[in-house]
């Protein structure tokens, strides 16, 4: 049984991990992200919005999950969080964070 879980395991760290599609993500981005957060994901329409370029994958798809299931509270994130899939979020979160951005350190 201990053997079997071991190969087990092994086989499902063996998978690769599903790739992101950094161009639905920038569609959707466009779309939802733009207008509030700036077209450029770092100059947002109100100075206390979250520059969203260049940010951290796992924490961008954090927050979003967080806005759906309410443990992160907005309303008007709320909103747009709730109909977004796995993979809309797992886009998403792939675009901004491959833009340049002040955690990235790169320069504009």
């Amino acid at each position: 049984m201990k053997r079997s879980l071991i190969i087990l395991a092994l086989a499902v760290a063996a998978q690769p991990a599903i790739a992101a599609d950094v161009k639905k993500g920038e569609q959707l981005a466009q779309q939802q992200c733009a207008a509030c957060h700036g077209k450029d994901f770092v100059t947002a329409v109100d100075p206390t919005y979250p520059k969203l370029a260049g940010q951290y994958v796992d924490y961008l798809e954090k927050a979003l999950r967080d806005y759906q299931t309410g443990a992160r509270k907005n309303a008007i994130m709320a909103g747009l969080a709730k109909p977004l899939s796995r993979d809309d979020i797992r886009n998403l979160a792939a675009y901004l964070s491959s833009l340049p951005g002040p955690l990235n350190n790169e320069k504009r």
